[in-house]
């Protein structure tokens, strides 16, 4: 049974727009389905010179292409209205404006907190969201609410923002060698010196370390105020810091370790008042470290694009301009081993494009005229030039990158359950330390020294930072190895769900083959010529946009044969089944042998003879006098479907004219990549519209033991509902071609789509997409995600484990201030994010790289 056929993104029309044409970009939130996207397109289009629309449903935006000569911004707002729908932009109560930050010292949850509690004092902020895995926050305000007034409040938290114009440059820090030359690294530097020095003199040669004076009654030699001194460089920012913490309210690590160093040295322990400085500061400088190297990762993705590019003017002449500035009709001119500076089309010369940055394809790709490009790609043997398509913030490879950056505000099931568990652990431990510190000496008369150290120690402990931490910089690391490798991974929870998923459903057409249809066998009936089938055929699919309808088509024009002087009208798409047209005033059918259910007769028709020779072979039927004597249905189409070939007839409502097969070409790689996912643990189902036998066929050569064919649309999403009914801990992943296996790509729990390199509707609607059509990279989704899901587990175990080991000796004197900074923050803060970075490593594999279920992926 065929499949619907799939609608066109307006992107991908032969239109142009002219060189007057604008484009608009409206927020429109309450655009949420398809529905809806309906009514607002029906309303606007009304309008005269609306050349192009473009509804994204997900993320509730409409683009319009329209000839400002003709309309204008406030009309189309206007029409947008009509239908109901409020624009964000524009109406305080639908929105208000986002601006983003850069705050590349917000490095962790503890600190987040902190910016989010400024913040919110703020008037005109409505909305707060932080990202310290990439060190960006972005807020919602109102019209009276400057820029710089934000960044002010964020000041107010001890943190330096800048505002980002959108193109997330400003993301991490410039340099990771610039940390170690920052005004805390030498600070702490200093601080580490002058308490080495204090240590010799008081544990190595206590006999040079004279008794300089007496404060309170508590004598201090030379070492103590050495550590008192190395105390307040070292934590000089703890201490700072630990005063916005006061103002915002918030129970944070700077807070506890504040109070850790002033209780230490008013307590007459300037020793460990000054390593607890020293350490914290050398462990805050290398989780800095670390998260910019996670960040790098996300950096490593911007750097794809160009800063320039060369363009041709219309005098011939060439100009360097920054690639910004290119707008949609430039030619630009890319030699060997530049990178190509923006999404567009070839019209002279061919090269060889290493297109690995956005599809992940290992073997580089020929282009010539006529061929699409994508920004960030390399020619390797030839000169081009290109005609840009998109502009820099609309390419590929910027919306590669948003989506990467976006992915980090949706939170994993794990990430939800860390932050609550941390909002009652902090201040549990917090109460737990006083009661330490205090209860023994008041009840027992016990040592005050030894108690408070002992509390302070559980002080250290309370900060949940290597906790709160351990699933977000794993989901980045996942998500942007992924993007590297072809693989763009919406989110965090699609990470995850993608790991838990047992069940794999697979369309067949574009998926498991290449959707590359030909016509191999053209069979004429009741005297019909083979020509006369394809001309009629033709003729009625030339309107059609199925895959089917565009091979039979191709076919007939190499064939020389063209349909289109033919009078065709009234086309009618069927839905499943085929297409309805009348052709030259008679209404001729082309689809499925069950369409011409109640209309002509398949079970008794003639093959057109040759000089009394059958096209094909028939059985000798009694019945029937004539030559060729045939039934469609038991002689003809299981014949062809058995060789896996989709069997169209075309004919009228009285009689067939003929039987047209069309066979599709499996992907090299696709039995490869159905046997690792199996060996991964993964149940393969195929789902296709096809027919029984075709369908058969296909899972037999690629290795699929469970299909199901002859499937409408909606019959694939009740099949998909089916899988995941089967347990109550089911999860189906369901990979398509991103358009029309929408429905059932948005029911699974994760919806992959093929192909979806410069397709916006595939970017815009899947959970995942494969950026080009390789089969090989399923296996390595499964792969990546069940390793994410791995690694976060192990991250959130570890460092409930050590913090519990930590709690627990921290009262019976087994763990000391030093222990609980080395082992429980820096420790486990560096940790964690080493076991994050080892998603980097993990690799597709290829057939040919291929050693066997058991070969080493990951290192």
């Amino acid at each position: 049974m065929r499949d619907s056929p799939p609608s066109v993104p307006p992107d991908s029309s032969d239109s142009t727009p002219s060189g007057t044409d604008r484009t608009l970009e409206l927020r429109v939130p309450e655009m949420d389905c398809p529905s809806c996207a309906g009514k607002v397109t029906k309303s606007v289009e009304r309008l005269d010179g609306i050349d192009d629309l473009d509804p994204r449903v997900t993320s509730g935006r409409l683009l319009v292409r329209y000839d400002p000569a003709r309309t204008s911004e406030s009309e189309i707002r206007d029409r947008v209205r009509a239908a109901g729908y409020q624009i964000a932009d524009e109406d305080s109560d639908a929105g208000a404006a986002e601006l983003s930050l850069s705050v590349p010292e917000m490095d962790c949850a503890s600190c987040a907190n902190k910016v989010e509690n400024a913040l919110a004092a703020l008037d005109g902020v409505d909305e707060i969201e932080t990202q310290p895995t990439s060190g960006r926050v972005t807020v919602a305000v109102d019209d009276e609410t400057s820029a710089d007034t934000v960044v002010d409040a964020v000041g107010s938290a001890g943190y330096e923002a800048t505002p980002m114009d959108g193109n997330s440059d400003e993301i991490g820090f410039g340099d990771d060698d610039s940390i170690w030359r920052s005004r805390r690294a030498i600070g702490t530097a200093i601080g580490g010196a002058i308490a080495a020095v204090g240590m010799i003199l008081a544990f190595v040669v206590p006999a040079a370390d004279p008794t300089l004076g007496t404060v309170a009654g508590r004598p201090y030699a030379l070492s103590q105020l050495l550590f008192i001194a190395a105390a307040a460089v070292a934590g000089a920012p703890v201490l700072r810091n630990a005063v916005y913490s006061v103002r915002n309210r918030s129970l944070d690590i700077d807070f506890l370790m504040g109070v850790g160093i002033v209780a230490s040295v008013a307590a007459h322990h300037p020793f460990e008042g000054a390593m607890l400085a020293v350490l914290f500061s050398v462990a805050e400088l290398l989780e800095r470290f670390s998260m910019d190297r996670a960040r790098n990762s996300l950096r490593e993705l911007m750097d794809l694009s160009p800063d320039t590019a060369t363009v041709r003017r219309d005098d011939g002449s060439t100009e360097t301009v920054s690639a910004d500035e290119l707008a949609v009709g430039d030619v630009v001119v890319v030699r060997p081993g530049e990178k190509i500076p923006a999404d567009g089309v070839v019209i002279e010369g061919q090269s060889a494009v290493d297109q690995a940055p956005i599809t992940g394809e290992s073997v580089p790709a020929d282009k010539r005229e006529g061929d699409e490009v994508f920004g960030g790609t390399i020619p390797e043997s030839g000169y081009l030039e290109v005609e840009v398509e998109s502009e820099a913030d609309d390419s590929t490879i910027a919306r590669i990158v948003r989506t990467v950056e976006d992915a980090e505000r949706d939170q994993t099931k794990r990430e939800q359950f860390v932050d609550r568990f941390a909002s009652v652990y902090t201040p549990l431990v917090v109460v737990f330390a006083l009661a330490v510190a205090t209860l023994p000496p008041l009840l027992t008369g016990a040592s005050w020294n030894t108690w408070f150290l002992r509390g302070l120690t559980l002080l250290v402990i309370a900060c949940p930072c290597a906790f709160v931490i351990s699933t977000p910089v794993s989901v980045v690391s996942g998500i942007t190895s992924a993007a590297r490798n072809g693989v763009l991974i919406k989110g965090g929870r699609h990470l995850e769900t993608t790991g838990e998923s047992d069940v794999l459903a697979v369309d067949k057409t574009g998926t498991l083959t290449t959707g590359d249809l030909s016509v191999t066998d053209v069979i004429p009936l009741e005297g019909a010529t083979e020509a006369d089938v394809l001309r009629r055929a033709s003729a009625v699919e030339r309107r059609s946009e199925h895959p089917v309808g565009r091979s039979i088509v191709g076919y007939a024009d190499e064939q020389g044969i063209d349909g289109r002087d033919a009078g065709v009208s009234n086309f009618e798409a069927l839905t499943g089944k085929g297409v309805r047209a009348e052709l030259d005033g008679e209404t001729h059918y082309v689809g499925k042998p069950d369409l011409f259910d109640g209309l002509a007769d398949l079970e008794h028709v003639h093959a057109t003879t040759d000089g009394g020779v059958a096209v094909v072979d028939a059985p000798d039927r009694s019945q029937c006098e004539r030559e060729g004597c045939l039934d469609v249905l038991e002689d003809v189409v299981p014949k062809l479907e058995r060789d896996g070939k989709t069997v169209v007839v075309v004919g009228t409502e009285d009689d067939p004219l003929g039987v047209i097969a069309v066979a599709d070409r499996v992907r090299p790689d696709a039995e490869w990549a159905v046997s690792r996912l199996q060996e991964q643990g993964v149940r393969v189902v195929m789902l296709t519209g096809d027919n029984e036998g075709t369908a058969r066929a296909i899972a037999e050569q690629v290795g699929i033991d469970e299909f199901h064919a002859e499937l409408l649309p909606d019959e694939k999403l009740a099949w998909i509902e089916q899988l995941e009914s089967e347990s109550d801990e089911a999860r189906v992943a369901m990979v398509g071609d991103g358009i029309n296996d929408a429905p059932a790509m948005a029911t699974a729990s994760v919806g992959i789509a093929m192909g979806a390199a410069g397709t916006d509707t595939a970017l815009e609607t899947a959970d995942v997409a494969l950026m080009g059509d390789d089969l090989t990279r399923l296996p390595y989704l499964f792969d990546l995600s069940k390793t994410a899901t791995g690694v976060i587990r192990q991250n959130i175990w570890a460092s409930l484990a050590v913090k519990a080991v930590l709690a627990i000796g921290a009262p019976i004197g087994l763990v000391t201030v030093i222990h609980a900074v080395i082992i429980g923050d820096m420790g486990m803060s560096l940790g964690v994010t080493g076991n994050a970075m080892r998603l980097a490593n993990v690799e597709p594999e290829t057939p040919a790289a291929d050693t066997g279920p058991n070969s080493p992926k990951t290192n």
